[in-house]
């Protein structure tokens, strides 16, 4: 569905005549929030051209450029958290605001919207990224074994995990491919993946 004359000037009075991502006033124009199909004017967002362009090429996203997402983050707008949440995850992953992904507020229709509709423009990069990986980028599963590949000081246990210490049934930690938990001395402890090897 085209978007009409009347829903522009509706966006345009809703975004006080600013981009909703970055308070430009240069070049704005409806932008269609995938995989929304633009039945509703709240599946639009009203932005600039630059913002747009950056949106659509995420390999060209210029950090110096998104200073206001710390403020869009809270929009009342749906399609413009949205938006925000995956600028903000494309520039996570050149080291960006942890911070701010973790403050973002979402239901749980408008998570799933954002998900839905983000790539990386590599699939299998994105999903291997998701994944936990030993030492070596092999890729961990709950129940599997590992060794430590050096020795660990487990604070508040008073004891240190040996290097070769070989820990059985690891469990992953959701969220976070960083981390698993394991049983180590009858202790439960989390564990980085980085300095464990896959048996």
């Amino acid at each position: 569905m085209n978007i009409t004359d009347q829903q522009i000037k509706t966006l345009a009075q809703r975004s006080k005549q600013q981009c909703e991502l970055c308070r430009s006033e240069d070049k704005l124009s409806a932008y269609l929030v995938s995989p929304k199909e633009g039945n509703e004017i709240s599946d639009y967002v009203y932005a600039c051209e630059q913002c747009q362009l950056q949106i659509n090429n995420p390999e060209t996203l210029d950090v110096n450029h998104w200073h206001g997402l710390n403020e869009s983050i809270w929009s009342e707008v749906s399609a413009v958290k949205v938006l925000s949440w995956r600028v903000l995850n494309h520039l996570q992953r050149n080291h960006g605001p942890q911070d701010l992904l973790d403050m973002i507020y979402f239901t749980d229709e408008e998570l799933s919207w954002a998900k839905d509709g983000f790539s990386t423009g590599d699939s299998t990069a994105e999903e291997d990224e998701e994944k936990h990986r030993d030492s070596n980028g092999d890729v961990l599963s709950d129940g599997d074994d590992v060794f430590l590949i050096k020795d660990l000081k487990v604070k508040g246990a008073g004891f240190t995990a040996k290097q070769g210490t070989k820990v059985k049934g690891i469990s992953l930690v959701p969220n976070n491919p960083a981390q698993i938990e394991g049983r180590v001395e009858s202790q439960r402890i989390v564990i980085l993946t980085e300095f464990v090897k896959k048996q």
